[in-house]
C-alpha cells in the first residue's frame, strides 16, 4: 500500500516538523484515515531517528590496515645477511648498520602509516559534521519545491527576528541587506541536524538564499569556509556562538559577497 502521492511531500514534511499547526491537523487527520500515508510517515520517522543515532563519523574503508600493510611489506629492502663471523669492529660499523638503518626505515613506514590512518579517522578542524552538509542542501531543495520557502514571509527585519521567539532557544540576527542587492524574503524553522534551527531567507534576482543558523558545535572557525555540493554553493562560518550556513545556487563569488555583508552587518 503506498501513500497518496499528492500527500507525499506534506508527509515528509510533518516527519520533519514543518507544517504549519493548521496544516499539520489537516493532515493528522488524514493520516488516521490512510494506512499508505500513516506507513510513509512512519518509515520517515524510523530512518531519522537511525540516522540521528548511528551517524558515521569518518570511518576508514575497510581493508585500509591491510592494504597499507601490503605496501610497507613491498615497499621495504630485504634485510642483508649477516656474516658468519663479524669482527667487533664490523659489528659496531659494518652491516649492522645497515640493518639498523633497514630496521629504522621500516618503523618509520610503520609510522607513517599509523598517522595516514588517524588521519582518515578523524574529521579535520573546521569540517562539517558527516551528512550535515548533506541536510543543509536538502533543506534548501525541500524548501523551494515544497513552497514552503517561509513561514513569516516579510521584508522587515524587525517582524522576522522576534517571530523566532519561543520557537527555536536562540536569537539569530537578521540584518538588512536590500540597499546591497539581497533583499530579505522572510524566514521558517527548518530542521537540521537533529534539532529545530532558524532559516533566514534572502533574494538576489532569481536566486534564494536560505542562511540556516543554529548553535555552534565548536568545529567551525570565525573565517568563512566555501564548500560545494550536488550543484550548490556553501559558505559556513561561526561567531558569536553560532554557526551560519549560506546554501544557494548563486554563483561562488556572489555567495561569499553576501556572507561577507551578512556577517558585518550581524555584528553591528
Amino acid at each position: 500500500m503506498s501513500a497518496c502521492p499528492d500527500k507525499l511531500l506534506a508527509v515528509h514534511a510533518l516527519a520533519d516538523n514543518e507544517l504549519d499547526a493548521a496544516n499539520a491537523l489537516a493532515l493528522e487527520a488524514h493520516l488516521a484515515e490512510c494506512a499508505g500515508c500513516r506507513a510513509e510517515y512512519e518509515r520517515v520517522r524510523a530512518i531519522r531517528a537511525l540516522l540521528a543515532d548511528k551517524a558515521a563519523a569518518y570511518a576508514a574503508p575497510a581493508g585500509l590496515a591491510d592494504r597499507i600493510g601490503l605496501m610497507l611489506d613491498a615497499a621495504a629492502p630485504a634485510v642483508p645477511p649477516l656474516p658468519a663471523a663479524p669482527q667487533p669492529r664490523a659489528r659496531s660499523r659494518g652491516p649492522w648498520r645497515h640493518v639498523a638503518s633497514w630496521r629504522w626505515a621500516s618503523g618509520a613506514l610503520t609510522g607513517l602509516a599509523a598517522g595516514l590512518l588517524i588521519m582518515v579517522a578523524l574529521p579535520h578542524p573546521g569540517a562539517s559534521p558527516t551528512g550535515l552538509s548533506d541536510q543543509l542542501v536538502a533543506g534548501h531543495v525541500r524548501s523551494l519545491l515544497a513552497d514552503h520557502l517561509t513561514d513569516v514571509q516579510t521584508s522587515d527585519k524587525h517582524l522576522v527576528k522576534p517571530w523566532f521567539n519561543g520557537r527555536i532557544d536562540f536569537a539569530p540576527p537578521v540584518p538588512e541587506l536590500v540597499d546591497d542587492g539581497f533583499p530579505l524574503l522572510g524566514g521558517r524553522v527548518d530542521y537540521v541536524g537533529g534539532r529545530n534551527v532558524a532559516a533566514i531567507v534572502y533574494g538576489r534576482r532569481l536566486h534564494r538564499i536560505n542562511v540556516f543558523v543554529m548553535p555552534s558545535d565548536g568545529a567551525a572557525s570565525a573565517a568563512a569556509v566555501t564548500t560545494h555540493k550536488e550543484g550548490y554553493n556553501l559558505v559556513r562560518w561561526s561567531v558569536g556562538g553560532l554557526d551560519y550556513w549560506a546554501v544557494s545556487d548563486l554563483n561562488t563569488k556572489e555567495l561569499q559577497s553576501f556572507q561577507s555583508l551578512f556577517a558585518t552587518k550581524a555584528a553591528g
